[in-house]
């Protein structure tokens, strides 16, 4: 877009005002995109910037995830998964019932055609969804939070013809990755351990050395451009006279427009609205270690199914998918679990499970069964938007989504094709 037509469209918006009904990255990204195009924005969060998965997650970009989470090869594994308490698939005991639902649509969506449709749209996603960072990094003065070191996938006792069909499909995926073996990946990475034999690199990949700081970084860059944050729980959102209506317990709001970026707790927001959303809340844990063990880019375990990544304040070791509602307890033997399997990856690791909260950490994922998040104006109403679903990848998308999100309101023509995030697919 060159200058004239820009300040043009900055004339036209500076006096439209739109809420952003959540305030984690994929809210706050939004919300720099919208004032890029000269709207003013208000962010809605009762706890804040940041304070659900965008603080802890593994702070991997993870653009080499091309391929759904329905894939039909975990199908023989789900059982064995789901039995084993402290597996990387864990669903509570009792909530079988509330979670078979979304377990046949996911399910489903391991069929040939399905699976195709929904792994093309993901590699329209992921494709340089870390480049639509670097200008809002480098306004925010926090490019410093972007590292492209690539990541690792490594193996300990998967036979060679298996990494090299992995390989392959990943190849066959668009993505770029190499095959190491154990002396290159010594040279990469020397602290891990001896049981590690091969590992797959992937060069294009990124991660931050703390995503809650990079985060905060870009709230700040979007308050410093006139932002409010309203912390107070938005209890319904409706339509009147071409505005919209964000109510809390306190106060009812105006706004020409709503960008809802709620997360796992978007299908309550949207059931008010008349839109089916099949949504369910995957939990995830993390482990926070003080020493990052020297490692310089994400570790992923193939067999193990989690991922370690160097911090500033340490290693964080993430992942488990537990199946429990959004109101279950924390159960912490899933973060324990992980620092269990860290003791055979790193060539050092010492420490002992920790009693302290603040080292221990779950978060709330929102998954649709097709992997595939919701990009969108709602169908039922004219200024309501929707930016919700990102499942594991909401770090990976946000700046790509805000991207697409303000084209869509603006009216302009979208970087990529968005009839696969259509909400209508659920309605």
């Amino acid at each position: 877009m060159n200058k004239q037509t820009t300040n043009k469209t900055e004339t036209v918006n500076h006096n439209k005002h739109f809420a952003i009904v959540g305030a984690g990255i994929v809210g706050i990204c939004c919300g720099l995109e919208l004032q890029e195009l000269g709207y003013r924005v208000t962010f809605f969060d009762d706890q804040g910037f940041a304070n659900g998965c965008s603080h802890g997650n593994a702070g991997h970009f993870a653009t080499e995830q091309v391929f759904p989470l329905a894939d039909p090869a975990i199908l023989p594994q789900i059982p064995k998964m789901l039995l084993d308490p402290l597996g990387p698939i864990v669903l509570k005991p009792g909530y079988m019932l509330k979670a078979l639902p979304w377990l046949t649509k996911f399910i489903s969506n391991m069929r040939s055609k399905p699976f195709q449709h929904n792994h093309q749209a993901l590699q329209s996603l992921n494709k340089d969804a870390i480049e639509y960072y670097r200008p809002l990094l480098a306004k925010a003065n926090a490019s410093h939070l972007l590292t492209t070191r690539g990541s690792l996938l490594v193996y300990e006792n998967t036979p060679l013809s298996m990494i090299e069909k992995d390989l392959n499909k990943y190849l066959a995926g668009g993505v770029q990755v190499e095959l190491l073996d154990k002396k290159q990946l010594v040279e990469l990475e020397p602290t891990l351990s001896d049981r590690v034999n091969y590992a797959l690199f992937f060069p294009d990949v990124a991660h931050t050395c703390d995503p809650y700081e990079l985060c905060l970084a870009l709230a700040n860059s979007a308050m410093a451009n006139n932002a409010t944050l309203i912390k107070e729980k938005v209890t319904g959102i409706s339509e009147a006279k071409q505005k919209v209506n964000i109510k809390t317990a306190q106060f009812c709001h105006q706004f020409d427009g709503v960008v809802i970026a709620t997360g796992a707790w978007s299908k309550s927001i949207l059931k008010p609205l008349n839109l089916k959303l099949p949504m369910e809340v995957e939990r995830g844990y993390h482990y926070m270690l003080s020493n990052n063990h020297s490692l310089t880019r994400p570790v992923a375990s193939a067999e193990r199914k989690f991922i370690m990544t160097p911090m500033s304040k340490g290693l964080r070791l993430a992942g488990t998918v537990e199946f429990a509602g959004i109101k279950a307890k924390e159960n912490y033997k899933h973060a324990d679990k992980m620092l269990q399997h860290s003791y055979a990856l790193l060539s050092k690791s010492t420490a002992e499970p920790s009693k302290n909260k603040e080292d221990r950490w779950m978060g709330l994922r929102p998954s649709l069964p097709d992997s595939l998040p919701v990009l969108d104006k709602s169908p039922l109403h004219e200024n309501v938007y929707l930016a919700l679903g990102h499942q594991h990848l909401g770090l990976t998308w946000g700046a790509k989504t805000a991207k697409l999100m303000a084209q869509l309101i603006s009216e302009q023509s979208t970087s990529i094709d968005l009839k696969p995030f259509s909400i209508s697919r659920f309605q």
